[in-house]
């Protein structure tokens, strides 16, 4: 792939007509070369000739470089010696723009994180605004020592001179080599809502992804179930993948991947139980197809955008209920039945939904059959329902008269609701009552983590069961920064003190973790860590009752789709640090840097050397008895540690001696056990 539309040393360029350099800029245009875009490429030609020029800087200049990760292209690149120069021109405008400032600081920092030529070196964003006055310079890094610079601002007249002050502020070094520059391997890795926008909008998952050498990354465990996929139509058999990985590794990009490759042949659908997830994918798509519409020329609404996103991303509940609707009613014997009266009479109809192909992820959050039976009669009035959810969705599928295939994603310790049977209830199913499946699974799958360690006893006797290593995803995604986050986070939980130490020791150079007894600070430090339109944002346990002193009232829902997607002027926003997530909110997304405030439902007991689980209860804390509650609280700070891509802050309060509820024996416990892991104080 064409990695640039125009490079060439900075002497040929000054060399070259102007129209040629057009001619070679539209060949390579994969759009409509509209007038707006030519005179632009007309004026930074000639602003660039003006400048190398008069300043006789010597170097490689490229025009157009692919930035696959935010699905956009620098205008302008100028390596000179060992700088990267990011030139982001907005010919014809006479203000410098915050959201121009943030787009130039995004692709400094993503050539410094994901391309491995622009690692060691030294990378300058400026932003050019034509016709804008003279505005002065800071000629600094940010707080990283990481040799990016503050975005920097020039007109095209005082382009010159910031060009030369900062050649001759910088040391002299050796040229970059621009070929293995422009053809630099790029690993990066995106945020699950940014992946999701760059598949929707044709890139590639090897564009848009770290490309893992063992085969056992995204891309290879996608190919493996589209081959099932492929084969199961071909053979016209039903099949079920069951997809593995450590937090954060990409299993919800490997389905969103599968339904949308999926959807240019037969129809797939992925189907979450996860609202938060499903609301601010649906939205961002939408949001995206609206603007990509508009830049074309094209009018879409934004109903429109969002009812084309809605043919394969959605709730799992509607999937469910459309199928609970056919049902013949009352339910006799045990046995569901369809009714024919409530079904399409067409031919070629059945009873099954439209899609063959259905992708359910967090799949070990089904309900048992006990709490989908209780819920099903309590709301729809459909007493004595005889299947756990995960066994009823394997029937729905099963209702196509031809082929179908299942694509369980499953998380391992993620189960945070009460009567989420875990993925040993899909395996029974699959054994008692669906035994001619076709079962795939990950060499994983067989840990402890995941139906309590019983999933090769489980299967022992099923014929059907292929075993491959590609339907696990063994590396974590999330925290490009420290892919040894997962380990940190169970050794902490753990209370394994020693192994968390160390761990800790390899990854807080790039990752840090840094623990505070003042939200302002926490605060302060989010925002003076985050770059660009890096996010952040505040996160708390669904059971933080007593941070309200804080002004944190859990009672008080955030609206997850702007909390996620609005920029900092929105008070909504996480970005505007008042509204807080949840782990019901966060589980399935992510942010750049997070601050997780920790309240007293989940206390370090230093006498026993173990955690203790509390619910809060009108004007007490109560102890958590159930052993399935406890599981369920560890598994929500789980999730809350591991939502930063880049750093996070814990915040625990002081308490208040005066207050029963918030006393500071509640706190200090924990403070302390986190100091002892070796957590930086701030």
């Amino acid at each position: 792939m064409k990695r640039c539309f125009y490079d060439a040393p900075t002497s040929v360029f000054l060399n070259q007509k102007d129209e040629e350099i057009l001619g070679i800029l539209s060949k390579d245009n994969t759009f409509d070369l509209t007038l707006e875009q030519r005179d632009a490429w007309l004026e930074e030609i000639s602003v660039m000739k003006t400048v190398l020029s008069k300043t006789r800087i010597s170097g490689h200049i490229i025009f157009e470089y692919t930035i696959p990760r935010l699905g956009k292209r620098i205008d302008v690149t100028l390596l000179v010696r060992n700088l990267v120069f990011c030139l982001e021109f907005k010919v014809g405008e006479d203000i410098f723009n915050v959201n121009d400032k943030e787009q130039v600081w995004d692709y400094a920092l993503d050539l410094k994180n994901f391309h491995e030529e622009s690692a060691d070196l030294t990378i300058v964003p400026i932003l050019v605004a034509t016709e804008a006055k003279s505005l002065s310079n800071s000629l600094c890094f940010s707080s990283y020592d990481d040799k990016v610079y503050e975005p920097l601002f020039a007109n095209s007249l005082t382009l010159s001179q910031l060009l030369l002050t900062i050649l001759e502020k910088e040391a002299p070094a050796t040229d970059i080599d621009a070929h293995n520059w422009i053809y630099s391997r790029y690993s990066p890795t995106p945020t699950i809502i940014q992946a999701a926008s760059a598949l929707y909008m044709n890139h590639s998952v090897e564009d848009i992804t770290k490309h893992e050498a063992d085969k056992a990354g995204i891309d290879s465990c996608t190919a493996f179930i589209m081959d099932v996929i492929r084969k199961s139509k071909q053979e016209r058999k039903k099949s079920i993948c069951f997809v593995t990985g450590v937090p954060g590794a990409g299993k919800t990009l490997v389905g969103l991947n599968v339904a949308i490759q999926q959807e240019k042949g037969d129809l797939a659908v992925y189907l979450s139980g996860n609202g938060p997830l499903v609301k601010v994918l649906t939205e961002a798509l939408a949001r995206d197809k609206v603007a990509k519409e508009k830049a074309q020329g094209s009018k879409c609404t934004k109903t429109e955008a969002e009812r084309q996103v809605s043919r394969f991303i959605q709730i799992i509940h509607r999937y469910r209920d459309n199928m609970l609707a056919k049902l013949k009613v009352p339910i006799r014997g045990g046995t569901i039945e369809i009714d024919p009266e409530k079904v399409s009479k067409a031919a070629k109809s059945s009873a099954a939904e439209v899609e063959n192909v259905a992708i359910f992820d967090e799949a070990q959050r089904m309900w048992d059959m006990r709490h989908l039976s209780a819920w099903l009669a309590r709301k729809k009035n459909l007493a004595d329902f005889p299947m756990s959810e995960g066994e009823f969705l394997i029937w729905s599928l099963d209702q196509h008269k031809d082929w179908a295939t299942i694509v369980c994603l499953v998380g391992g310790g993620q189960e945070i609701n009460s009567g989420e049977g875990g993925i040993g209830l899909w395996i029974q199913a699959l054994n008692d009552t669906f035994p001619d499946w076709d079962i795939y699974i990950s060499d994983q799958l067989t840990e402890k983590e995941y139906a309590e360690g019983n999933v090769r006893e489980l299967l022992s006797s099923n014929k059907h069961v292929h075993t491959h290593k590609n339907l696990h995803l063994a590396v974590s995604q999330r925290s490009y920064r420290a892919e040894s986050l997962s380990l940190f986070v169970h050794q902490l939980l753990d209370l394994d003190v020693d192994a968390a130490r160390a761990t800790l020791s390899e990854i807080r150079a790039r990752y840090p973790i840094v623990l505070t007894r003042n939200l302002d600070a926490a605060k302060e430090w989010l925002r003076s860590h985050a770059r660009g339109s890096e996010r952040y944002g505040i996160l708390v346990s669904s059971k933080a009752f007593r941070l309200k002193p804080l002004a944190i009232d859990i009672r008080s829902q955030a609206d997850i789709v702007p909390w996620f997607l609005n920029p900092i002027t929105d008070i909504r926003s996480s970005l505007f640090l008042e509204d807080v997530a949840t782990e019901f909110d966060i589980q399935g997304l992510e942010l750049d840097w997070t601050c997780l405030v920790w309240d007293g439902d989940f206390r370090y007991d230093p006498a026993h050397g173990c955690w203790q689980h509390f619910n809060f209860r009108s004007d007490r804390w109560q102890n958590i008895n159930i052993a399935e509650g406890r599981a369920y609280q560890l598994n929500a700070y789980r999730v809350l540690l591991t939502r930063a891509r880049q750093g996070m802050v814990i915040c625990i309060p002081e308490g208040n001696p005066n207050d029963a509820t918030r006393l500071p024996e509640f706190y200090d416990p924990t403070y302390e056990y986190f100091k002892r892991l070796g957590l930086e104080e701030i």
